[in-house]
């Protein structure tokens, strides 16, 4: 079994379930590792991200060309549902 690695830091639970769909889905062996804790009620989260990611090294460069890719897809979704609030579209 190939040792696994910090691949990517998760800014968020939509961003981690998204990435370890496709992941899932695409046979990539990896861990999704999240940083919540009980006893701080996930304190860490505000600061240090949802959580990150964990794989073989060597599928590290597809697994951040995802990652962009939700990052990207995700971006043009706010801005667009920005841009039609402020068309009064929305709520």
């Amino acid at each position: 079994m190939d040792s696994f690695s910090k691949i990517a830091v998760l800014n968020n639970i939509i961003e981690a379930q998204l990435l370890d769909s496709i992941l899932t889905e695409q046979e990539i062996p990896h861990v999704m590792r999240t940083y919540h804790d009980s006893a701080y009620d996930g304190l860490f989260q505000v600061t240090m991200g949802w959580g990150h990611v964990e794989a073989p090294e060597a599928h590290r460069t597809e697994i951040l060309a995802i990652l962009d890719e939700i990052r990207i897809r995700s971006q043009v979704n706010d801005e667009d549902i920005v841009g039609s609030k402020r068309l009064g579209r929305l709520g």
